[in-house]
């Protein structure tokens, strides 16, 4: 019985600890397949479609666009004619004075239908009116149109805004990439440099320890070292304020970022664009702006302008005091509340009426003048963000052609640097060079390798400039991944 208790025991144990081992086998692959995920590549395609649907300033402006396509429609339905509709019921008196009254801006007064009494009467009954009028300024000699035509500017203005935010962050987030790539380069070259200035202390330190070589080899040798521990965490700290930068344009938290590197082996094919710097959304921007401000010019010249209006009303009135009420006699009145809300009269008025401030050409002459200023100065700034696209166009044509010329040249500079290291390496280990020798080709090594990296990415950031001074975005999106 004992034995057939322990043999259950142990096949109970045994099934748990398989159960464990599978259970945390397969941790270890879900763990492992989540690593994989988080350190999956992220192209640059992905950073700028990601940094253009969060950042806060496009989302900002396009809701400022949907604001002014709401405002074109409200300005149209300006043109429908004003209906208003009152319906009062009040109680009080009807004591009528003769004499002259203003109406006081800020203050009410009391209108009250009835005879001039030789003395004051508190009689009160309950009266009521109902009341609808229309005013409708059916012919506005162009001042309607104008308004609708300045909402039009202003939609196309914000329009144009949105596309330039989209176009300058797109630039942007390409340009932080690019430069998060060099600063991931650096990084590596200078964890490479302070391995081989190590290695080379390690080999002056052996070298000294024996008596081959003068102990100030070895103080140098570690000097070199540090300088190279210094460079590696300034380079670290550069790549953080890159990746930092990254991740703010595409409004995601400074995350590793794991980036496609196979721009430090490639070029891109083309580098030509027919595209014309009057279609660069900036250029459109300001183009723009220009028709904004003559828009405005003609909105205002059109204020002064009179309106013709086509105006009516129709009025139902109730009163408790009779037509024939005489407060001598305190009778042919009623207190009771139906019989004052009940309408007894009824009028009506339709007319046609022009209406125009005379004043208005003195007042509005100034703001002209002022709105035609304005598009001076944005016509100016028109042609200044034009001639400076002009000059950024011809100056990347230069920047790609000088760095087709420099990826000729490195990988001859990095082969030179990279022989002459290991020669210099080999002859000091033999003694048969001295360290400064050494220090010199560890330098040159270490700069040929920035030189190598950075060269293809040159290049790119060459494009990406000729994009945009062009506008032609397309030409930099359709050669990257």
């Amino acid at each position: 019985m004992q034995i057939t208790k322990k043999k259950n025991y142990d096949e109970t144990i045994t099934m748990r600890k398989s159960k464990t081992i599978i259970f945390c086998s397969c941790m270890l692959i879900l763990g492992y397949k989540s690593s994989k995920a988080q350190q999956s590549q992220f192209n640059l395609s992905d950073a700028i479609r990601i940094g253009l649907a969060n950042y806060q300033n496009i989302k900002a402006k396009r809701d400022y666009t949907n604001a002014s396509a709401a405002l074109v429609q409200n300005v149209k339905n300006q043109y429908l004619p004003d209906v208003t509709a009152s319906i009062q019921q009040a109680y009080g008196t009807v004591n009528g004075q003769f004499g002259p009254y203003s109406s006081v801006a800020g203050a009410s007064t009391i209108a009250s239908s009835g005879p001039p009494y030789t003395s004051q009467s508190w009689t009160a009954a309950f009266g009521s009116i109902y009341l609808i009028n229309t005013n409708w300024e059916f012919v506005s000699f162009g001042k309607l149109q104008s308004k609708i035509d300045i909402a039009n500017k202003q939609l196309m203005l914000d329009s144009a805004n949105l596309t330039q935010e989209k176009f300058v962050q797109g630039i942007k987030i390409a340009g932080a990439y690019l430069n998060l790539l060099i600063a991931q380069r650096v990084v590596r070259n200078a964890k490479a440099n302070v391995n081989r200035a190590d290695y080379v202390q390690q080999t002056v330190l052996a070298r000294t320890k024996s008596g081959l070589n003068p102990g100030v080899d070895s103080s140098i040798a570690n000097a070199d070292l540090s300088a190279a521990k210094l460079v590696l965490i300034q380079a670290i700290s550069n790549e953080q304020q890159q990746r930092n930068q990254l991740c703010r344009l595409i409004n995601i938290p400074p995350i590793v970022l794991m980036l496609d590197t196979s721009y430090f082996s490639s070029q891109p094919l083309a580098h030509n664009t027919n595209f014309a710097i009057a279609n660069n959304p900036q250029v459109e921007f300001y183009k723009n702006r220009v028709n904004y401000s003559l828009t405005a010019e003609k909105y205002l010249q059109k204020s002064i302008n009179p309106g013709l209006n086509l105006f009516g009303a129709f009025q139902g009135k109730g009163s408790g005091f009779d037509y024939n009420f005489m407060p001598q006699s305190g009778a042919n009145y009623s207190k009771n509340y139906v019989d004052g809300i009940s309408p007894s009269r009824y009028n009506y008025i339709v007319g046609i009426g022009i209406g125009w401030n005379i004043m208005s050409l003195a007042k509005i002459k100034q703001q002209v003048k002022a709105q035609q200023f304005i598009t001076e100065a944005y016509k100016n700034e028109y042609d200044l963000i034009s001639t400076q696209l002009q000059d950024q166009l011809l100056l990347s044509d230069q920047q790609i052609e000088n760095s087709i010329n420099s990826i000729k040249e490195v990988p001859v500079e990095y082969k030179a640097a990279s022989d002459a290291y290991l020669q210099k390496t080999v002859l000091y280990k033999n003694g048969l060079t001295n360290i400064v020798d050494v220090q010199q080709a560890l330098y040159n090594l270490n700069r040929a390798e920035t030189d190598l990296g950075v060269a293809y990415i040159n290049i790119w950031q060459a494009l990406l400039l000729k994009a945009a001074a062009s506008g032609d975005f397309d030409l930099f999106m359709m050669q990257v991944k």
